[in-house]
């Protein structure tokens, strides 16, 4: 969805070594965060009430959850029809 109005954002939850390999190693372009950066008390994790990993969160233009799950194939379909959405 290059040029689209969207932005994805990575949390992982990964040790820092092992989640640079899995960016270098699966070419990926989008910016990922820590889950709990070195010194933080609480994790995002936490924050969002993550229950299990992949977690997909699809946010619309208002910052409502549009789509909260695991099935990948499902968040893509919520966020290419905002998209649009958003077209009109």
């Amino acid at each position: 969805m290059k040029d689209q109005a969207f932005a994805l954002i990575g949390i992982n939850s990964d040790d820092l070594p092992r989640a640079k390999k899995a960016v270098a190693e699966n070419k990926l372009n989008w910016r990922s965060f820590q889950n709990q950066p070195e010194g933080q008390k609480r994790a995002i994790a936490d924050d969002w009430v993550i229950k299990g990993w992949p977690t997909i969160v699809v946010l619309d233009s208002e910052m409502k959850v549009r789509y909260r799950g695991h099935d990948g194939e499902e968040a893509t379909k919520v966020a290419k029809d905002l998209v649009a959405a958003l077209k009109k």
